[in-house]
């Protein structure tokens, strides 16, 4: 890579062939009202909603532009994934091609066994958890709009009020909801806004 720097990452990416895109648009396209979901790639996990599908493709609303990456998984809220590449994006939206063909009707319905749960985006970001005014070293291992799963040495009580600090995001309160194998479940006590938390994820995952 050289001397290539984060931001150099986030250049907006330019169809291949015009062709190509309107070969997507073409296909008969579903309108969907909401879909959280998340891209999955080697450089990272980053938030995006769904907002038209058909068997060829998606469009997507994005927070930030996307790094390339060769390979690139859209996972569902019921954890559904499938294989696409980036064909274009611009400003807050981007197209992407399935590389199997998918049955468009189960991306629109997002049938599931279990309740749906908030999109998580793991990652190993440092950060610090503040209890009484002493902070000690910390690894943010998930984090969705309403918590994160931390790792840290000490043990902290069930139920304990902490302020878990981050380069990237706002000092945020929470509430220690479980223990287990040197790791925490915290709840937040404000959750954060869809958006806000995608641009979080990113710069906890290194890029500005």
């Amino acid at each position: 890579m050289g001397n290539v720097r984060p931001n150099d990452e986030f250049k907006t990416a330019r169809a291949p062939q015009p062709v190509n895109v309107a070969e997507m648009r073409d296909a008969p396209r579903f309108t969907l009202l909401i879909r959280a979901a998340k891209l999955v790639s080697r450089r990272g996990e980053f938030l995006c909603v769904i907002r038209d599908a058909s068997d060829t493709g998606l469009s997507a609303r994005i927070f930030h532009h996307l790094p390339r990456s060769d390979a690139l998984v859209v996972e569902l809220q019921n954890g559904e994934r499938y294989d696409v590449e980036l064909v274009w994006q611009e400003d807050d939206r981007a197209g992407f091609r399935f590389k199997t063909p998918v049955d468009v009707k189960t991306i629109i319905e997002c049938p599931s066994r279990f309740a749906k749960r908030p999109v998580r985006i793991n990652l190993a970001a440092p950060a610090q958890i503040e209890v009484l005014g002493k902070a000690e070293y910390a690894t943010i291992q998930d984090i969705s709009q309403q918590g994160a799963k931390v790792a840290c040495v000490g043990s902290f009580a069930i139920d304990q009020r902490v302020k878990l600090l981050a380069a990237g995001m706002r000092d945020t309160h929470a509430k220690v909801r479980w223990r287990r194998d040197g790791t925490c479940g915290l709840v937040f006590e404000e959750t954060f806004q869809f958006g806000e938390l995608a641009r979080i994820a990113r710069s906890l995952q290194g890029y500005s």
